[in-house]
């Protein structure tokens, strides 16, 4: 670690000359920042560096243009507006500047920074990197989200599932379908139907009614991620009868019943009675889509019959889903740059803990739709779920924020 040292509850971050910057020398694998970083002779690290006076200089113009939105000490009360307190100097200063040049647009930021100085603005970044960072504040409804596992929720919630569907989704009831091999935007879109009474089902509507969306797409990810499997039930019929008809859903359905579309089922292992009572209700009308009733209008029963023994014949397919990262996972990705539980030690990236949540989130957002541009974060973030951004941001709300001071040592 060359000349530096590292105490955590200080953070008191020795910093040497010869130590390229973490973005370069950081490995894919790593967790947390080095504690030293190169000293720069811009403008940028001249607020790392700055003397007592250039602090409390600092703190006279803060309390003039920035208090009103960022509150006393940088401790922000406001919604949607960012803690200051113990932020890294030469990440203020470099925000700060982007806001006066135009390259971050916001109204407000643009008012209070117009007219500061070169020498203000570094003065006001030193200021709030030195007070007491924020402490962690977190609702109970975002601890609540930190804390949660979809997997795990869905299969806690479609534990009564399995007296009709089977367990892990593949049906052993004649005229109960399958759940697994389905694409979770179809099997939301079934759930939701059954609850509006777009399907008429009166069980169903009475199982699905207590659900809301964070539910269905908490089951629906649960038997997406299950190992396809034929229905377990008879199949009566002729499946190479059913063959040559099989030809006009491939379009729609897939080859050999395996959809390729997340918004079309895949028919590929599915029970065959509950293949035939679907096709009737399509028929008659009970279920309502336009394109399967004229496509179904003149099948007889005997051609249902062996449409179903052929498509229960087929192997399903798991859909394209992969598990979610949990919350520690996609933290450890971001801790890469932000420190070990969101402390950077890098005095250009951000520190992210104990930072109001709804703040967190709102930045996310920002990256992921193309708002705030960062190469690096947008990669990160436009894989990033609504769940995931939630999670992610009371998770760093929570972590305790440690401030960092950094000293130059003198060359021998």
């Amino acid at each position: 670690m060359n000349r530096s040292t590292r105490i955590f509850d200080l953070m008191i971050c020795v910093c040497a000359l010869a130590v390229c910057a973490a973005s370069a020398i950081y490995p894919p694998g790593a967790v947390a920042q080095p504690a030293t970083v190169q000293r720069s002779n811009g403008d940028d690290f001249r607020a790392v560096y700055a003397s007592a006076a250039d602090v409390a200089e600092g703190k006279r113009v803060a309390e003039t243009a920035c208090v009103r939105c960022h509150g006393a000490h940088g401790i922000s009360t406001t919604p949607g507006t960012p803690h200051l307190a113990a932020q890294r100097a030469a990440y203020l200063y470099l925000e700060l500047r982007a806001y006066q040049s135009g390259a971050r647009s916001d109204k407000n930021m643009e008012g209070a920074v117009r007219f500061l100085s070169e020498d203000a603005l570094i003065k006001v970044a030193a200021y709030y990197a030195s007070v007491e960072p924020a402490r962690p504040r977190v609702t109970k409804a975002a601890k609540g989200a930190a804390e949660s596992d979809p997997v795990a929720a869905g299969r806690a919630t479609a534990a009564g599932c399995a007296g009709c569907h089977g367990e892990n989704g593949v049906t052993q009831t004649p005229g109960m379908p399958s759940l697994v091999g389905q694409d979770p935007k179809y099997l939301i879109a079934a759930m939701k139907a059954y609850k509006s009474g777009q399907r008429k089902h009166d069980m169903m509507k009475s199982l699905v009614a207590a659900l809301g969306d964070a539910d269905f797409s908490n089951v629906a990810l649960y038997y997406a991620l299950q190992k396809p499997a034929r229905a377990k039930t008879p199949a009566g019929g002729n499946a190479e009868a059913g063959k040559s008809a099989a030809a006009a859903c491939a379009g729609c359905h897939g080859e050999l019943g395996v959809s390729t579309i997340p918004t079309t089922p895949s028919l590929a292992g599915q029970d065959a009675q509950y293949f035939a009572a679907a096709i009737k209700a399509y028929k008659d009308g009970s279920r309502k889509d336009e394109t399967m009733k004229g496509l179904v209008a003149a099948l007889d029963e005997r051609a249902v019959k062996d449409l179903g023994a052929f498509f229960a014949r087929q192997q399903p397919r798991p859909p394209k889903v992969r598990k979610p990262l949990t919350t520690a996972q996609w933290a450890a990705r971001c801790d890469r740059c932000h420190g070990l539980d969101g402390n950077s030690t890098d005095p250009r990236l951000p520190a992210l803990a104990a930072q109001r949540v709804d703040y967190l989130e709102k930045v996310l957002h920002a990256y992921r739709k193309g708002e705030r541009k960062s190469p690096a974060m947008a990669a990160m973030s436009e894989v990033l779920t609504e769940a995931d951004v939630e999670k992610l941001a009371a998770h760093y709300a929570r972590q305790t924020a440690r401030a960092v001071v950094y000293v130059t040592l003198p060359n021998k």
